[in-house]
């Protein structure tokens, strides 16, 4: 009995030592509480100024004490900085009641949770400043105006084939306008540093090496310049690849790539001053053993530029790799030198006198009755081509109209044709009664030379 009384008043001990202790910590805890009824809870700012402890009389005088000593550094990427002294930008506190605010958020009872984290507060309008002297100031920094160095986007190098991505500089151009508005909002709230790195006031680089537009336009350079077209001119061939193709590729301000059009087609056309033999002048081995200059005619190789310059763009886009002809409007019978080959009609103005080679030989010749001089029907200098032959046509112009049995025109309406309506040919019948450009010959002369040609066959019309 006695034990169990021991324990119990033991018990009933430890259950008092216990409530004093709580109502001990309680009593401390409101009488904290009090305390807070008129002062600021730990760890509180007001426009950056540390109110921590302070009576809620003292805060304007603590504000407007802090306002009256204020000064902003600026901090600048390369290590300069600048000071802004409150002065020189009129700065003046503004006395208001800050206090219902804040205590309303505050709650006295509650200020234990101001040891663990802190608590800023803004109240606008509690300072003034002068925003022109503000900007004159700025622009008149030296971060603002000296050692400027300008932000260079990405770039792409192309060397030994391949393109490699030059680094972008990230400068120190500073946005005035921005910093500025930073720089007010920043006083206002009473900080005294002003970053400009995290304040994000500088003029950066729109791509920098590890964007993914940077990737992109890296691999499709890449590709373009990996195109190889090898064109073929018989026995000759040009190869074009990423040496040349990449002195027409552009990269505009956004990566993207442009394909400079006019370079290429500058391209295309010197390739065709090379090849094209339309309109040439020819050394020709004449039948009477001399050597003629023959110039002009619609006979030979021509690319057709429109339609090579496009297909070409499409193949720099695919990076292909391939041999091929060029796109031609028109082609000759061969790609040597002499691209006339050895099957032709050869007409001698001088002699009035044809021959037509086939593979080599002599087929048939005679002579011939061309273009009237006098009136101005000269049958044109240069080297044509057959473009078709007919039976039986009926030629007409100006004033006439003939019937023939072999018709075959090279240039135009004018062509090799018998003409029954004469009776001789060659000498000098050209000069006074010649034809309207076309070339007469005996039925027989042309009889024969249409039962051997074909379209396309060369036909040579020079004087000596």
């Amino acid at each position: 009995m006695v034990k169990e009384f021991l324990d119990k008043l033991k018990k009933n001990k430890l259950i008092g030592n216990i409530v004093i202790m709580l109502s001990s910590i309680l009593l401390i805890y409101l009488i904290i509480s009090i305390y807070f009824i008129n002062h600021f809870f730990f760890n509180t700012e007001v426009n950056g100024v540390n109110l921590s402890l302070k009576n809620y009389k003292e805060a304007n005088e603590i504000l407007e004490s802090y306002m009256n000593n204020y000064s902003v550094q600026i901090i600048g990427r390369d290590g300069r900085s600048e000071d802004i002294n409150g002065r020189d930008i009129k700065l003046t506190y503004k006395d208001k009641n800050i206090i219902n605010d804040i205590k309303k958020d505050q709650s006295s009872i509650l200020w234990i949770a101001s040891l663990f984290g802190e608590k800023d507060y803004y109240v606008d309008g509690l300072v003034n400043l002068n925003e022109e002297s503000l900007t004159k100031i700025v622009d008149e920094m030296d971060i603002i105006n000296k050692g400027i160095v300008e932000p260079v986007d990405v770039s792409f190098k192309y060397n030994n084939g391949i393109y490699e991505i030059e680094s972008e500089v990230y400068g120190n151009k500073i946005n005035k306008d921005k910093l500025i508005t930073i720089l007010i909002e920043s006083i206002k709230h009473g900080e005294r540093i002003v970053d400009l790195e995290k304040s994000l006031c500088y003029e950066n680089p729109k791509y920098i090496s590890n964007s993914d537009k940077t990737i992109e336009t890296r691999d499709l350079l890449n590709k373009y310049v990996s195109t190889k077209i090898t064109y073929l001119f018989a026995e000759k061939k040009e190869e074009l690849n990423g040496d040349i193709i990449n002195n027409w590729l552009k990269v505009d301000e956004d990566l993207n790539v442009v394909i400079d059009e006019k370079a290429l087609e500058e391209y295309i056309s010197k390739l065709s001053k090379s090849y094209n033999t339309v309109g040439i002048t020819r050394k020709f081995n004449t039948s009477t053993g001399k050597i003629v200059d023959v110039n002009g005619g619609y006979y030979g190789w021509k690319i057709n530029s429109v339609a090579e310059e496009k297909m070409l763009i499409e193949n720099i886009k695919l990076g292909a790799n391939l041999e091929k002809e060029p796109i031609y409007s028109q082609k000759g019978l061969y790609r040597e030198e002499n691209d006339i080959g050895n099957t032709y009609v050869e007409i001698n103005i001088t002699r009035q006198y044809l021959w037509f080679y086939k593979d080599g030989k002599v087929i048939a010749e005679g002579s011939i009755v061309t273009g009237d001089q006098r009136k101005g029907y000269s049958t044109t200098l240069g080297t044509y081509m057959i473009n078709y032959k007919q039976r039986d046509a009926v030629l007409r112009g100006q004033g006439y109209e003939s019937k023939v049995s072999y018709w075959m025109p090279f240039n135009g309406n004018i062509g090799i044709h018998d003409a029954s309506w004469r009776y001789s040919f060659g000498n000098n019948i050209y000069e006074n009664n010649g034809t309207h450009g076309c070339v007469n010959s005996p039925l027989s002369l042309a009889k024969k030379i249409y039962e051997n040609i074909d379209a396309g066959t060369p036909v040579i019309c020079y004087k000596e």
